[in-house]
């Protein structure tokens, strides 16, 4: 088959669109000091060092928003002692957005011009006190631009929360601010290059097939084992594949989505034999499935299919998308490995396997947003609030359709689960 090269590496000077770095100084608010903002070993997230390594020495960090400051000391510790350290000179870490304004008035840190928000969806996303982040945000102060990664909630009840999440997008397109949410998969080189070709070749998506297969030996949390913590692995990971699937496919009609799942009790297909802590520790009631398969219609009268799992064992995820078109099949492949994009056309039956070698589409989205910030366009932001609340929304359905059939199953089966015993609730799994 045809295989070309097309590098994507950046210089470390310049945007997305060639923009020099150099600039007036910009003031930013870190929102969670954990392992998406700083990194961990579980991906390749860690948005301080994207941000690092666009802004230079423009960046200045007046602080980090953090209830829990272990982890942000640590990694202010490392920041302050390294070759950035300029960025976060008299960082300091802060429980809440109102204790920092609090500081703004006293004179001790500048106003934010930009807030990036990497907290756990569940403190954000929502009209309760505490757990309206974006609320906050925007109160204290009033032209802050705001990027925050995915997904924007992960809360119950659902249908509340979706509403919630809706009425956050309607607040935040009267903002005057830039708000840019991380659906990084948007902006991989192979996603930019297949949108282009359906543009200049007029085609029309007919059906997107997806998957999104998790190495999990490296999430110790057993929070996020526990469906009723994070809201599973639907609603919290796989929604980076849902979220491409309706970039490509437009709306879908969720009453059209039908799902199934392996459950964790459905032994032995669901036994994982890498599980990096004791997940008797999580009552069997709350595990999370260990597959999910989806269907679903476009509104566009397209269908689209996605296959969720935790069975990998290492590091790298197995991610792919297959867009199809008349004449055309476009597949996206390992964005976050060693990505590349299969291109199947008329003329030939035989693909063009385009190598995307250097691609960092988490690197690509930070340029976008400060693109925008510093009027370079605000076209490059591919996922707002409300595009972003359509795919939490769709993330829920598939979930609770999958619940729902696996109760049907039980039911018909004669299979009863075992309530959580008082023990079982009392476990803190967010500190594990």
């Amino acid at each position: 088959m045809g295989l070309r090269d097309l590098a994507a590496t950046k210089a470390a000077t310049t945007g997305q669109n060639g923009t020099e770095t150099t600039g007036p100084e910009l003031n930013v608010i870190m929102v969670g000091g954990g392992g998406a903002m700083f990194g961990s070993t579980e991906g390749p997230w860690n948005l301080s060092a994207r941000l690092e390594h666009r802004l230079g020495p423009r960046l200045k960090v007046q602080g980090v928003i953090d209830p829990d400051p272990s982890r942000a000391l640590a990694a202010l510790e490392k920041k302050k002692t390294s070759l950035v350290k300029d960025s976060y000179e008299g960082t300091e870490v802060y429980p809440t957005i109102a204790v920092f304004a609090e500081a703004i008035k006293e004179g001790k840190v500048k106003t934010p011009d930009a807030a990036f928000v990497a907290s756990p969806p569940v403190w954000r996303g929502s009209l309760e006190p505490g757990r309206d982040l974006e609320i906050q945000l925007i109160e204290a102060f009033p032209k802050i631009h705001i990027f925050l990664e995915k997904p924007v909630a992960t809360a119950v009840p659902w249908d509340k929360s979706v509403s919630d999440a809706k009425t956050i997008a309607d607040r935040l397109a009267k903002h005057p601010g830039f708000v840019s949410i991380g659906y990084c998969l948007r902006y991989a080189k192979a996603a930019l290059e297949m949108k282009k070709i359906l543009k200049e070749n007029n085609l029309r998506v007919m059906s997107t097939m997806a998957r999104y297969i998790s190495a999990y030996e490296l999430s110790p949390k057993s929070a996020w084992w526990d469906v009723t913590k994070l809201q599973g692995p639907i609603v919290e990971q796989a929604t980076h594949i849902c979220d491409l699937s309706r970039h490509f496919g437009g709306d879908v009609i969720p009453e059209t989505i039908s799902a199934n799942a392996l459950e964790a009790y459905e032994e032995p297909a669901s036994n994982l034999s890498k599980i990096s802590f004791d997940e008797t520790e999580v009552p069997l009631k709350h595990r999370i499935p260990r597959a999910t398969a989806a269907c679903w219609k476009y509104k566009s009268g397209a269908v689209g299919t996605v296959v969720h799992a935790l069975v990998l064992h290492g590091v790298d995820y197995a991610v792919e998308l297959e867009v199809y078109a008349d004449g055309y099949q476009l597949i996206l492949q390992d964005p976050f490995g060693i990505p590349s994009l299969s291109i199947r056309k008329p003329g030939s039956d035989i693909p063009e396997v385009i190598q995307l070698t250097g691609d960092d589409p988490y690197q690509t989205e930070v340029d976008a947003f400060i693109d925008a910030i510093d009027g370079n366009g605000a076209s490059r932001i591919l996922c707002d609030y409300a595009d972003a609340a359509k795919t939490y929304e769709m993330t829920w359905y598939i979930r609770n359709s999958a619940e729902e059939s696996s109760r049907r199953l039980r039911e018909m089966n004669g299979v009863t689960l075992p309530e959580p015993t008082a023990e079982e609730l009392a476990f803190d799994a967010w500190s594990k």
